[in-house]
């Protein structure tokens, strides 16, 4: 119907070749109008053909959705052969990169939309009525808990409260919407206009000093989606997570 909201999916992808079948499958399954939906992808330093990959798919994209752009911006960021990605030693580079991307994509992708919904290209299931859910709340940002097993620990670490102390999985008791100080970015919703009013994803350490980031990095500052939470309290806003609100983030 034409009174509903227009939504942007803004995913940041690297060798993601093998997610592309179900992240856009899982789109296509949405509870929400396709002609109210457009879609922004940005690759980065792939080795495994994800951008020609992408290329491809955008005639039939196109047909089905109100937009559809994809974009390259590499940054010469490659993690040597047999490292894992959440290897300490390259944390701040890797999401500060990762932020620089988000940013990009976000100043490329954004037009008219009413919200943006920040989605990971691994994030393998979530409920087709995901949207609906997330405009219900009413707030301008939310963060649901991506999980690698229903019912299970916290994938997403990067949601949190209390000065990194507590996570989604111990926030379930408190019910179906809780506020959070931190957000992760597997599945994070956010009202444009606060995009627009200058909420991004810091690539440097920011608010070093304030007493709502982790301990261990109080004179450090947060960067990435850590970072972008603080900076929404700075600006008076409110991040709020939802524990009951599962997705499922892959294994890999």
């Amino acid at each position: 119907m034409p009174d509903q909201p227009l939504v942007l999916i803004l995913t940041p992808v690297k060798d993601a070749i093998h997610f592309l079948d179900g992240y856009f499958s899982s789109i296509a399954n949405l509870d929400y109008p396709p002609d109210r939906i457009a879609i922004g992808i940005l690759e980065s330093d792939s080795r495994d053909g994800t951008y020609e990959s992408l290329l491809t798919r955008l005639p039939d994209l196109h047909q089905r959705y109100r937009r559809v752009g994809v974009w390259k911006r590499d940054y010469g960021f490659i993690i040597r052969e047999g490292m894992p990605r959440y290897e300490h030693s390259i944390q701040v580079r890797r999401r500060s990169i990762l932020a620089k991307s988000r940013n990009q994509l976000l100043f490329r992708a954004l037009q008219d939309e009413d919200w943006v919904l920040w989605l990971d290209v691994d994030v393998i299931e979530y409920p087709p009525d995901l949207i609906p859910c997330l405009l219900e709340t009413q707030r301008q940002i939310v963060h649901p808990h991506c999980v690698r097993e229903y019912g299970g620990r916290t994938f997403d670490l990067n949601a949190w409260r209390e000065n990194g102390s507590l996570h989604m999985e111990q926030l379930r008791s408190e019910g179906s919407l809780v506020p959070l100080d931190s957000v992760g970015g597997t599945a994070l919703w956010v009202n444009a206009d606060c995009h627009r009013d200058g909420l991004i994803f810091p690539s440097y350490p920011y608010g070093i000093g304030n007493n709502k980031i982790r301990t261990q990095n109080h004179w450090l500052g947060e960067i990435e989606t850590e970072g972008f939470g603080i900076m929404a309290h700075d600006m008076g806003i409110q991040p709020w997570g939802m524990p009951l609100l599962e997705i499922k983030h892959s294994e890999h």
